[in-house]
């Protein structure tokens, strides 16, 4: 695996706005994809095309149980975001906000520089398409033959004329190159992150959060998986490599469950060629030893796949 370009320090906050886990960071969102198979969900909009839902960018939204799976293995925690703006501004001083904005400035100005040499750039590979950059360096050719002659031409005339005429050359000024307006995605800087301290307490998660941290912890990745009418959907690596393997449920120990309930999943499944999956947490066993190695304390996970035959 490639080195990250960005190296992110653990733990990393994760911002709670709403009753919602939000990364704003991308380099917290690589690294969390990368090295904690957390793959979120993206639910940003671009500020003039508020109506695009095709590529959506950041923030990342969290499940509460990939938020509360980073912060039991001691990956992130989780900090009041709102709490912590406010206090950051009102202790934030004028020179420091001052420095800010002058950075903010020169980012700009070298985004709009980029932006103006890639335009030329497009201007002179269109000319050149054309065939407008090889006439014009034809004409430049012949230039001097041409002014050889005009200035024959003028020396004569300046021996019988002693008021010569010369029409000022007119120099076009460059247009001011403005800077663009840059929007920062995160707040640090210029403001310090929070403290680990003011970290709020776990995530409340559902039932099913055991089946997701041991699957999480066998090296799978989940998604939602709402539209299968399950859990998660589950991938043997990244959901942009892989296709999913899995269709998972959680269920309590001693839950009961319908018979027509697995049918249902198990058809499903095999129809979309996945595996239906259902599993639960023992809650009379002992820890398991894999969990303790990772960081946390689980009890076992017992897990049964069905597959439908015959199809």
């Amino acid at each position: 695996m490639a080195p990250d370009p960005t190296p992110v320090t653990e733990p990393f906050p994760i911002s709670h706005i709403a009753g919602r886990y939000l990364l704003f960071d991308i380099n917290a969102i690589s690294h969390a994809r990368r090295h904690h198979n957390i793959c979120g969900v993206l639910i940003g909009t671009l500020p003039n095309l508020s109506q695009q839902n095709v590529f959506l960018g950041i923030p990342l939204e969290l499940m509460p149980e990939e938020a509360r799976v980073l912060v039991e293995r001691g990956h992130a925690y989780i900090v009041d975001d709102v709490r912590a703006h406010r206090k950051g501004c009102l202790e934030m001083s004028r020179d420091e906000r001052l420095k800010y904005l002058r950075e903010m400035d020169r980012q700009g100005l070298e985004f709009a520089k980029g932006v103006r040499e890639k335009a030329e750039e497009r201007a002179e590979r269109a000319l050149r398409e054309k065939g407008l950059v090889g006439r014009r360096g034809k004409e430049e050719s012949e230039a001097p033959q041409e002014s050889a002659d005009a200035e024959g031409v003028s020396t004569s005339n300046s021996l019988l004329d002693s008021t010569p005429s010369t029409s000022p050359s007119v120099a076009v000024p460059e247009k001011k190159l403005e800077p663009h307006f840059i929007t920062p995605t995160t707040s640090y800087p210029p403001l310090s992150p929070p403290s680990t301290d003011a970290a709020l307490p776990l995530p409340s998660v559902p039932k099913s959060y055991p089946l997701f941290r041991y699957l999480n912890s066998r090296g799978y990745f989940a998604m939602p998986g709402l539209r299968f009418g399950c859990n998660y959907s589950v991938y043997p690596g990244d959901p942009l490599r892989f296709h999913s393997h899995f269709l998972a449920t959680g269920l309590d120990w001693d839950e009961e469950f319908e018979l027509l309930d697995i049918v249902g999943g198990g058809r499903l499944g095999t129809g979309v060629k996945k595996a239906y999956l259902i599993g639960g947490e023992d809650p009379e066993a002992t820890p398991a030893e894999e969990e303790e190695q990772d960081g946390a304390s689980a009890k076992p996970v017992r897990a049964f796949s069905i597959e439908w035959a015959g199809f």
